[in-house]
């Protein structure tokens, strides 16, 4: 999965862009006031894609 792909995704879902480390960019779902660092390779493997909103409580992409 492309990284601009998840990160619509998360978007779409209400998670939002928390700040940017050196390596990472973290997310957080304001419901569930859950962060989960995303990194910022241009491929995302779909587990780790998965992995990411199973953490943030919300639906995986399709």
């Amino acid at each position: 999965m492309k990284r601009k792909d998840l990160i619509r995704h998360l978007n779409k879902e209400g998670c939002i862009l928390i700040r940017e480390g050196g390596k990472y960019s973290v997310f957080m779902n304001p419901k569930n006031n859950k962060e989960v660092p995303v990194t910022r390779h241009n491929e995302i493997a779909d587990f780790a894609a998965k992995k990411i909103c199973k953490e943030l409580g919300i639906n995986p992409p399709d």
